[in-house]
Formats: structure tokens, sequence, C-alpha cells
């Protein structure tokens, strides 16, 4: 896992918009795996703001979300299409139709979670997967003890996700039990995951996701099996980190490589 750690979450947001736009403009038809929740809004909003200032183009992106609350609707203020729309969707140039949420009122959810994948797989599968995650170290809804292979399912939601949720609701009891949620093995299926996480709160589960042992109870953990993760993050969320001053040198080397300072690295240039 490529670690970048910068001072603050806004540093911490427009590093990761990088990825994002890098991606958009090299490949106008790519695939982006989308997530909700108070992390990547920053990064949206930044995203935004290029699109109208600088013009990224989202005219051919398609979109996929990592999850939905069952039994709210697309007009539902917590639901996670409505979330999507208020926080990116209606403000860059992406076509509905290129825009994919799970469905939390489906009426038979294992079709449905079978023609999501179906789908992803017919656009040729997800170019770059944006990952937050919980403080008990969830992505997605795959809460402690999921499985590591799984597919887009339903899943039950935990107790310590729908206490940290519930201040969305306006309390607990009225925070839904049930989530449609991409699995673990589906988000390892993508190409690149660009994985955010920021906040005090956030340490425990960035220690465990990026330096802990690959468990399923801690199912970020299983991104250290992906080919190519990338971890953007704050402070606050990296002070538990042990390698730290490793992961300072890998990303110095890597700037200097992706700038063609060979000489700075030790490669003669013939």
């Amino acid at each position: 896992m490529r670690v970048i750690i910068e001072s603050d979450a806004q540093s911490a947001s427009r590093r990761g918009a990088n990825f994002v736009t890098d991606l958009v403009r090299k490949k106008p038809n790519c695939v982006l795996g989308l997530a909700t929740g108070s992390t990547p809004q920053s990064m949206y909003r930044e995203l935004i703001r290029r699109h109208k200032e600088e013009g990224l183009d989202f005219s051919q992106v398609r979109t996929f979300n990592l999850d939905e609350y069952v039994g709210l609707g697309p007009a539902h203020p917590q639901s996670y299409r409505y979330f999507m729309q208020q926080n990116l969707f209606d403000h860059i140039n992406i076509p509905p139709a290129q825009t994919h949420v799970p469905d939390g009122r489906a009426l038979d959810f294992e079709t449905h979670c079978r023609q999501y994948e179906q789908l992803i797989k017919e656009c040729g599968g997800i170019d770059l997967q944006v990952l937050g995650v919980g403080t008990d170290g969830h992505i997605a809804f795959n809460e402690p003890g999921s499985s590591l292979g799984s597919r887009t399912r339903l899943k039950t939601l935990a107790t310590e996700t729908i206490r940290d949720n519930a201040r969305f609701f306006g309390g607990e009891d009225k925070v839904p039990r049930l989530a449609v949620t991409m699995g673990v093995g589906t988000i390892l299926e993508s190409r690149r995951c660009l994985f955010l996480a920021f906040g005090p709160q956030k340490a425990i589960a960035v220690r465990d996701t990026v330096e802990g042992p690959i468990t399923a109870q801690v199912t970020a953990s299983a991104l250290q099996l992906h080919r190519e993760v990338i971890g953007v993050f704050d402070e606050a969320a990296a002070r538990l980190l042990v390698r730290r001053d490793y992961y300072a040198e890998v990303e110095r080397a890597q700037c200097l490589l992706e700038a063609g300072e060979f000489r700075a690295l030790g490669i003669g240039v013939q």
C-alpha cells in the first residue's frame, strides 16, 4: 500500500482529488467506484470546483456506489443516492443514467445484487474505487466477520455502525438495520483503490488496516491483498502507524520518480 500522510484533512482531500482527476483526464470514460459519508465530502467539493473552474469533464464517466440503506428511497435525505446527488452528481456534468447506487427498495435483493455485479462487469470493471473506513475497520458495509471473498449482498449492520450513524438520523432507533453493499471480494477486483481516512477517531482503524494482520474482523485489512492501494491520511488518522518514516521515504522516492528526477534516486542517466 502506498501511504501518503498530509498535514490535515483538506490537504489530504486535495491529494485524493488529484488521483481522481488524473484518471478522468487520461481515461475520460473511466469507471469510478464511489463512497459516501463525511470522509469523501471535501474531495467531492474539490472535484466540483475543478469541474466548474478547470473544465474537468465527467460526461463519459460511469460510477458505482458501494452501498445503500435498505428501505430508503432516493428522495430520503439520509439515503446514499440523495447524498451523492447533493454532494457530487448535481454539480458536475455526469448524465444520471451513468450513475449507479444500489436500490434500497428492491423487491428481490438477491436478483438486484447479482444484476449490480453484472453491470459492473459489463462496464469493464471499476478503474478506481474510493473507500473510507469505519471506526471498527469495516469498508463499505462489510461489518466485522464478513467474508473477505464476499460479493454484493444484503448485510445486517453492526451495533457500532448504527451508533456511529445515529447522529445523521436523530437517534439509533431510526437507523436502518440492513444495507445493500458491495462485498470485499467485489472491492478487491477494482484496478486501484483510493483509501481515505481523516481524524483521530480513525487512527486505530488505519493502523489495523495498514499494519495489522489480515482478518475478517477488520475487513479493510483485506486491502493488503490488493495490487494497488493508495492510502491518503491526515496526521491525526496516521498517528498510530509505526512505520511512518519509511512511508515518507517511499513517497519521496515516488514523487522523484514521477518527476523524472532519476539522479536524485541514484539512477544514472546515459
